[in-house]
Parts: structure tokens; sequence; C-alpha cells
């Protein structure tokens, strides 16, 4: 069965038999077992990393698109830091830029988390093995009244204490509460203040005559009871702290006067002697024996790869899980790894696993949109992937809003409008089809926007690189490529309508690609300084054998180390295919 919480969180309550082995006999008993279910059907919506404006306009889009036709979680993410660019963008329309998601991979919170019930340290050792055996738990994490986590206490735990019978002074040395004793043995403080403590002496069967009693039982000490008064009178006048009488014999009203003007305890119980002394340690209060140094606990944002040796190292059979608040919210073991949920995913405006956020691997991909060439991501089972070639993943969105007959905002039309204008540099981009042309002015019609005065608000801001440095100029709109015999190199890129700006570009990222050249296992690195207005490209290089894979790709000669490439403005159409091309004619003339 299931409850659901307020917050809409899934409580699943399983019920199986469980049996128990004693003797000759076969016991049968119900095991419930209560879980924080995370199957959530959330589902990110995310770009490629070092994102560009199309990369965020369209995660953004899609995912309202989804919410939209199905009603589902969908939230968009993006995988890196934006630029000026899409930050320019995103403050035009309003919008706020998506949650940063760095890692896809599974995490705590991903796993059925196995709810722990309320246990404070104040709770007697029978309270806990109660609720432990209620609810088939091994582990429980004591927590404070705010929910943080103070102890821990396990079923061996609680076992090793019933073993110790020879401490005498167990119950005073634990500080026990007398109600706790009472609740233990089903017994009533008759006399005395329940919520007072045994702090001293030792724990006694008197059942010897007053003379006997006299030499073994010393002050302060916690004295089980028979029947007989004198034994009660002798109890008193050596002062002890408490008196037990079982059998539910009710204690004269000479003796309860007594012990009221000495102030001690009198507890009555409906067990006899023996049971009495059997079930009294176990009144102790679990702060005694519970575990609160070195405890190993995990966070809900930890990363499934990051815990697992930690789980082996230490072999616990539970660990308390805490969450962002610092709270404590359960427990997990090494088997909830078996019932493990992955994230779901829907990549936009990329295929390469390269290009992906960190993990991807781990995740469950559901969907792709994308107008790039194939690339090397998999999946375990069949999903849905859109691939046009078209100049921007916006228009295919702006096609599938139509076919769904949705209306589209101003805002997101003007964000798919931006996107495009992006992505095929104002049309000037040979990826430009004529579908991107229809649904760039459709989208500006319905945002409102001249699109060639956007266009050059948008790109100035987006090439305005003065008070950057040239590590972040570089990875600004930069992607890793991996070419035949395993060639890994990278290739990034900064299009603008400035000349003179560009010139700096150039004169500062020069030397720090010489220093960059080798980082992440790239061996080349390729850089486009893209004039938007003259639809050319000077390409930058570095790295062993870039020059030569230049020269064969574009069929020219570098100048002062660069190559003027006249008419290229694309990388995805027109320098990443001509590099590949490259790549394997340089290595079959090596053969």
């Amino acid at each position: 069965m299931t409850k659901t919480l307020k917050n809409g969180t899934l409580i699943v309550v399983a019920l199986c038999n469980v049996q128990y082995y004693t003797g000759n006999m076969v016991y049968k008993r119900e095991k419930k077992v209560e879980t924080m279910s995370k199957r959530s059907e959330k589902v990110y919506v995310v770009g490629h990393k070092n994102p560009d404006t199309d990369s965020i306009c369209s995660a953004i889009a899609y995912a309202n698109l989804k919410r939209e036709v199905t009603g589902g979680d969908y939230v968009a993410r993006r995988a890196g830091q934006i630029n000026e660019e899409t930050e320019y963008v995103l403050n035009r329309f309003g919008m706020q830029p998506p949650g940063y998601l760095s890692n896809i991979g599974t995490q705590v919170k991903d796993m059925d988390i196995r709810m722990s019930p309320d246990a404070d340290k104040s709770m007697s050792l029978k309270n806990a093995w109660d609720l432990m055996m209620e609810k088939s738990i091994v582990s429980l994490p004591i927590r404070d009244k705010d929910g943080q986590l103070e102890g821990l206490i396990t079923i061996g735990d609680i076992a090793k204490t019933y073993m110790d019978t020879t401490d005498s002074y167990l119950l005073s040395r634990a500080r026990t509460q007398y109600r706790r004793i009472a609740e233990t043995i089903a017994g009533t403080v008759i006399e005395g203040n329940e919520h007072g403590y045994f702090t001293k002496g030792k724990v006694l069967v008197g059942t010897a005559n007053p003379e006997m009693l006299k030499a073994y039982i010393e002050e302060d000490d916690l004295l089980i009871m028979g029947d007989r008064e004198e034994d009660h009178l002798q109890a008193i006048a050596q002062n002890v702290s408490c008196i037990i009488v079982g059998m539910g014999i009710e204690v004269s009203e000479k003796v309860i006067k007594l012990a009221h003007e000495k102030e001690i305890a009198i507890i009555m119980s409906p067990y006899d002697t023996f049971t009495i002394a059997r079930l009294i340690n176990q009144s102790i209060p679990v702060r005694y024996i519970m575990k609160t140094d070195n405890l190993v606990t995990f966070n809900t944002e930890d990363f499934t790869d990051d815990i697992q040796n930690e789980m082996i190292k230490h072999r616990h059979r539970a660990f308390p899980v805490i969450n962002k608040k610092g709270k404590c919210i359960g427990t997990i073991s090494r088997r909830n790894f078996l019932d493990m949920h992955k994230k779901k995913v829907a990549l936009v405006d990329h295929n390469e696993k390269d290009q992906a956020v960190d993990n991807i691997d781990k995740a469950e991909i559901v969907e792709i949109i994308d107008h790039h060439k194939l690339g090397s991501l998999e999946t375990m089972v069949p999903i849905s992937f859109r691939n046009q070639p078209v100049g921007c993943t916006a228009t295919i969105l702006y096609e599938m809003y139509g076919e769904q007959k949705l209306e589209i905002s101003p805002t997101i039309a003007g964000l798919l409008c931006a996107a495009i204008i992006s992505d095929t540099l104002m049309f000037r981009s040979p990826t430009c089809t004529l579908s991107d042309k229809m649904a760039a002015g459709a989208l500006a019609l319905i945002a409102g926007i001249d699109i060639e005065k956007f266009a050059r608000e948008m790109f100035k801001a987006g090439s305005n690189l003065k008070d950057k440095s040239p590590e972040e100029i570089f990875y600004q709109d930069y992607k890793k490529f991996i070419a035949e015999d395993e060639i890994n190199f990278g290739v990034g890129q900064i299009s603008s309508m400035d000349s003179d700006e560009l010139v700096e570009i150039k004169e500062r990222l020069v030397p720090f690609m010489v220093s960059e050249c080798g980082r992440h296992g790239v061996t080349r690195v390729f850089f486009m300084l893209t004039n938007i207005i003259e639809e050319s490209t000077e390409l930058l290089y570095y790295g062993e054998g870039s020059e030569e894979m230049a020269r064969i790709a574009f069929h020219m000669e570098p100048k002062d180390g660069v190559f003027d490439l006249k008419g290229v403005v694309s990388r995805k159409k027109q320098l990443i295919p001509a590099l590949m091309e490259a790549a394997q004619a340089g290595q079959n003339d090596y053969s």
C-alpha cells in the first residue's frame, strides 16, 4: 500500500511475511517496511557543456512544451556557465537562467531511502527494541527535536547490553529515569517523582529477612522486593533510592508515608520478581549505549559512485542519510544499489557524449532533439530521437509547437528567435535553411522584435570580452571532438561584428592556446575568430599535427600563424567536417 504526504512524497509500505524459528515451533510475523520512494518522473532538459544561446533557449522552450503537452515535471537545466550573449537574451525577455547541473549521475536521494521512526536519546532500550522490531530495522538513528542526528543504535548494541548481566550498577551509571523503569516492567510509580533519575547505587533483589538485608543493602540502592512490609521498612530505614514491588501487591500506607518523607520512589509492577530482574536493564536510556563518534553518514546530494567504497570499507548494515538542511531522514544500505533510480534527461542541441553533462552514461536518456551529426551517445532502450538538417535546434522546436497546436508566448518566441539568429549568424551561416528563416520571421512577430536591430544588440553583448580572461574567452563556446585513430582536438569560436575586437582577442588567445594544448586529453586546439559582417574566419591553431591537419582540410598555407578562411563561418558544417576528413586523410597517408 502507499501513503502520500502533503509535500507529495510517496511513501511505499511493503508487507511481507517473515518466519522465525525457535525450538520446534515456527512463528510468522508480518514485517512492515517503509521507504521514501524517489521514483519521481522529473525529467531534466539540458543542452551541451559550454552552452550557447541555442542550447539554453531550446532547453527552456522544450521543457515548457513538454509540461504543456504532458503535464509532466520537465525542468530546464544548463551544463555550464552562460555567456554574455545568452545572458543578454535572457534578460531581454525577463527569463532567469536555468539551474546548473554539473553531474547527472545517480545520487543518494535517487535511492529508496528507508524512513526512520522518531527516536530520541531519552527513550529506553526496550522502547527502541520494540520500535526496531515493529519497523523491521537493524539500525535506528537517534535525532534531536530539530531532526538532527545525535547518535545511532543497532540491534547488536542492544543485544550486547542484554548479555552484560553482571553489572549491578548499570542503571545508575546510565542515569535511568524512574518512569522509564516503570514503563519497562509495565508498572506504575505510586510514590515519588516519576521524572526523577536513579543516579547512585546498585540494583538488588531484596528477598531475605530484614536482618540479612542490613548486610548487603547500601544507601541509594534500588531494591526489587516481595510483599513483606517489614522488608519494605528496612529498605526505607537504610535510605534506598527506589523500591519495586512485584505481583501487583499493594504497599501499606505506613510504607508510602515513610517513603514520601525520605523522597524514596516506589514502583508497583504486575510481574514477578524474576521477570522484573530480567527486564529492568532494558529501561536504561538509549543515550548510554548509542554510538556518537565517527558515525559514517551520507548526504542526499552525495553521488553513489563516491559512497560505494565507504560502504565496502565500513560494511555497516545501514548508514544514516542527512538532507540539505542537516536533518537525518532515514538510512540506506548496500542493498539499495539494486533498486536505484537513474535520473531522466532529455538532451537538446547535442548528441555527443563528450559534450554532454558529466556522468551521462549513468542517466536514463529519454529523448534527444538536435541538428548536429550523429554522435557517440548510446541508450539501453529505443528513444525518441529527432534530428533535422537545419541551422538551429530552436527551429525544430518551433515546428514541434506547431505540430502540437500550442500557442507560443512572446517570451518563448523571443528566446527561440534569438537562438536561430545566434546559430545562423543572422542567416549568414551555410547551415541556415529556409525553415530557419521562416521560423525566425514568425517568432519575431510574436515576440515583437526587429530581427536586424535585435541581432546587432545581441552580438554586441556577446562580443564584449574586454573584462574576460583568455581562458574565459577560449571556453566560452568550445567543443571537443574525436577524429580517426582517437585524435582528440578542441575547437572554440567567437563571432563578432567588430573586426578590431577580433584582432585584440587574437593577440590574447595565441599565448593561451600554447598552455592549453594537452589538457583534458586534447592534443590539437583550434580557435575560430569569425567576422559576421565579412562572413570569414581567421583560424588559430596549436599542437603537433594541427597545422598539417588544417592545411589538408582547406588546401591552403597559413599566413603569420593563421589560416584565413573566406566564407567559412560555421563550425558545425564548414570546419569540423573538413578537419575530420583531413585527420582521416592524414592517417591514410601515414599508413
